[in-house]
Formats: structure tokens, C-alpha cells, sequence
């Protein structure tokens, strides 16, 4: 039975949790201890990283002790990392070896986890296994009504995405079934489409870069991927710096910070200079205030404002497509980007100026007329892309009423629709209040 601590301990409780900052211990949690315990047996040692859950980011680690620009977060022995050698030294090697045409190094990982998964208790890898998410977000998992609330060019991305899994699945039944000598149960049963889905965004969203040489059991793919337990529990921050490689001295996977972080406060990494568009495809989560955030702008969007009756306009579309001007325009926290001005620049050429397309490409104003117009239309493009995402967001919390069992991918849509809101009306207020020559 547990006493009651009064109001002394209530306030030594306040105090304690306030010194964790914004985040609540959890290595005292079962699944944690055991985790710690597994990774000691193979060598890894640490003392400074605590499990954590964070308001903001959930799930995370957080420091016991203040870090400096150049000190080691994490040093994760080798014998921690699960990679297809890891695979292969496993009951599936031989099967691996024997099949043809080769699989990739992503499906042998994909497979080795849905078999260990399978095995529950007699996985030696089910420390791990058991700290890993149930569930993923990225656009894979998504459903088709809410991948239609994404915009155009990751709307595109994430149908591609879950194509690409689908396929993985489809050919990779033959490959399954070749496995049944190793199962009591059937292979179609242990190895579902479900769980094909949970390993292939386990390895898509988890897993570090390390480069291992080409194995002639492995198709041509590369061979870049290795499961990092308890590191893979550090969040990202595009405001942090950091360097991680593979030591070959140590022999073990190691980040260093370039950053400093308090004592108790969640240690970040930065996955890479990643919009939050890449974030959700790749990792299924999105960034507030993210400085590399951007609004992409469709080419069939930026036509749309200008005439289909201009005789160059198909020189024009030309002249951009072979210089790849028709891609990567964007709105950003300082307004257009230089890209998406000069393909507009290019496009409202006059007859009369149309030869100047080439100084434009280096940074030349033909006129001013030209210049005013590109500044002009970017505002147009910048306030129809307001509108539509206001009109998205409000579609979003209707569902979020009617479709409870959407909630979670609901929300994180509508993150991303927020931010983009944000960038949009930053670009129009940079473009309205810009000294270039708009009125």
C-alpha cells in the first residue's frame, strides 16, 4: 500500500521533476532495464543517457550530465548493431545464400526482424525488439483519405511509397515461402503484408548510415543500413549539430555533439538539413519552426498564371525543363526562393526581351517591368497556396470529428499544414512589404 507523501513530497516531487526540464524519467521501466542489461553484455557502457518520454518530442533521451561542443553522446559497440551480417550469421543465412535471384539487403533485414518478432521469447534480439514501435506513421501506414490531404508533390511521394511496399510484398512471397522449413507455423501467416509494413518502416525510419562491402548473396542495392539500439532513441533537431560515423579504432558506431546541452535536458541529433516534407516521408514525423522547411510550388501551378496564348511560352517551359527550373520552387521563412523567381522571371518575359533568358539564369533583371511582374505573380501563387491550405486544415478538423480511428495521422497532417500556413504568410508579408517595386 503507498503512503501518501503530504504536502512535503508533493513539493520535492515538483522540485525533482522540474530539474528534468520538459521531460519524465523512464529507465525504471521493465522493457528499459532490460534493454540496458542486454546492450551491457555486449560491451556497451554508459551512464550519462537516461530513456525519458518529452512533451514535445516523446520519446527520447535526456543527459545526467551537462555536454560540451566536442563530446561524445554515444559509442554503441559494434556487436549492438544489427546488419545483414547479423542476418546471415543467423538461422536465415543459409536460405539467404541459397535463393536466386539474390534479395536486397533491405528485405534480408525486413526479414530477419519479422522472424525474431515471431520468435518472442527465444529472440535473443527481443530486448530490443520490445522497445521498438508498435506502430509507424509514415506515409506507408497511411490511409488513402489522408494521404489526399498532403500537398501535390508529397501527395505524389507517399502514393510512391506505398506502392514500393506493396511490391516488396508481392515478390518477395515466393522468397517467404521458401522459409517454411524453418517455421512450425505457415510463412504466410508469420510473414503478412502487416508485418512486412511494421519491419520496412522499422528499418526506413530507424536505421543509421554504414556502408558494408557487396555480399554476392545480396542483390546489387547498397548495403548502407544498421539497426542501432538505444541510439535509435535520440529525436531530431534541425537546430543542432553533430558528427557520427562508424570508428574503426573502437570498433563502434559513435556521435559526437558540436552543440552544448544542459543537464537534464533532452540530447538532439540532427537526421540531416531536412524540409519537413522529407521528415514525414522519410521518418514520419514533422519538425516545428523548421529553418529548411519550404512550400513547394507544382509547375502545373505556376502556368496556371500565365496566358496560354503567349507564342514562346512553349520555348520558354523548354528553356526551364532543360535547365531544371521546373523543379524545387519554393516559398520559404524568407519569402520566394531565388528559383522560383527566376523561373517566373523567365516565364513573363516580353517578345521583345524573350533573348535575354540566359542572363536571367545567372542572376540578370531584364527590366524592371519584369522584375515588378515575377514579384507580382509570386504574391498571386503565395495567397491561392494560403487559401488552399486554409481549406485543407479545415477539412482536417471536420474528419478529425467523424474519423477517430484517423486521429493520430490526422494530426500529423495537419502539423505539417500549419507549418506550411506559417511559411506562407511569412512569404506574403516578405513580398508585400518588400522594397523590390511592388505596390
Amino acid at each position: 500500500m503507498k503512503k501518501s507523501r503530504g504536502r512535503t513530497g508533493r513539493k520535492r516531487r515538483r522540485k525533482h521533476s522540474k530539474s528534468f526540464m520538459d521531460g519524465v524519467n523512464c529507465s525504471h521501466k521493465l522493457e528499459f532495464i532490460r534493454l540496458k542489461k542486454w546492450l551491457k553484455e555486449r560491451g556497451f557502457e554508459d551512464s550519462n543517457l537516461r530513456p525519458a518520454e518529452f512533451w514535445e518530442t516523446g520519446r527520447g533521451l535526456m543527459t545526467t550530465k551537462a555536454l560540451q561542443a566536442g563530446d561524445v553522446i554515444i559509442s554503441l559497440p559494434e556487436k549492438c548493431l544489427l546488419t545483414t551480417g547479423t542476418v546471415l550469421s543467423s538461422c536465415l543465412g543459409g536460405h539467404i545464400e541459397k535463393w536466386k535471384p539474390p534479395v536486397s539487403p533491405l528485405l534480408a533485414l525486413c526479414t530477419f526482424l519479422i522472424a525474431e518478432k515471431h520468435a518472442g521469447e527465444k529472440s535473443p534480439w527481443k530486448p530490443y525488439l520490445d522497445v521498438l514501435p508498435k506502430t509507424y506513421t509514415c506515409p506507408a501506414c497511411l490511409e488513402p483519405d489522408v494521404i489526399n490531404l498532403l500537398p501535390k508533390p508529397l501527395k505524389r511521394k507517399a502514393q510512391e511509397q506505398k506502392r514500393l511496399v506493396q511490391e516488396l510484398f508481392r515478390s518477395s512471397k515466393a522468397f517467404f515461402s521458401s522459409l517454411q522449413p524453418l517455421f512450425a507455423e505457415s510463412t504466410g501467416s508469420i510473414f503478412n503484408f502487416s508485418a512486412l509494413q511494421w519491419a520496412w518502416c522499422t528499418v526506413n525510419t530507424r536505421t543509421i548510415y554504414m556502408k558494408h562491402p557487396h555480399r554476392e548473396c545480396f542483390s546489387l542495392e547498397p548495403d548502407v543500413y544498421a539497426l542501432a539500439p538505444y541510439l535509435d532513441l535520440l529525436n531530431h533537431s534541425p537546430n543542432v549539430q553533430v558528427k557520427a560515423g562508424f570508428n574503426e579504432q573502437t570498433r563502434s558506431y559513435e556521435i559526437w555533439t558540436n552543440s552544448h546541452c544542459k543537464k537534464y535536458q533532452e540530447v538532439l541529433i540532427c537526421y540531416g538539413p531536412h524540409d519537413n516534407q522529407r521528415l514525414l516521408l522519410e521518418y514520419g514525423f514533422v519538425a516545428m519552426d523548421n529553418p529548411h522547411s519550404s512550400v513547394h510550388v507544382s509547375a502545373d501551378t505556376l502556368l496556371k498564371y500565365f496566358s496560354p496564348l503567349d507564342k514562346q511560352r512553349k520555348a520558354k517551359v523548354s528553356i526551364l525543363k532543360d535547365h531544371d527550373f521546373l523543379e524545387n520552387l519554393t516559398f520559404g521563412w524568407e519569402g520566394p526562393s531565388w528559383r522560383l523567381l527566376t523561373a517566373l522571371k523567365v516565364l513573363g518575359l516580353a517578345a521583345e526581351e524573350f533573348a535575354c533568358w540566359r542572363r536571367i539564369l545567372f542572376g540578370d533583371v531584364p527590366s524592371a517591368r519584369n522584375e515588378q511582374q515575377a514579384l507580382a505573380t509570386a504574391a498571386k501563387i503565395c495567397q491561392c497556396l494560403i487559401e488552399e491550405t486554409q481549406h485543407v486544415l479545415l477539412q482536417i478538423s471536420q474528419l478529425k470529428r467523424d474519423r477517430e480511428n484517423l486521429k493520430t495521422h490526422l494530426a500529423l497532417v495537419e502539423m505539417l499544414r500549419s507549418e506550411d500556413l506559417k511559411i506562407l504568410q511569412k512569404s506574403a508579408e516578405i513580398l508585400c512589404n518588400s522594397n523590390l517595386g511592388i505596390t
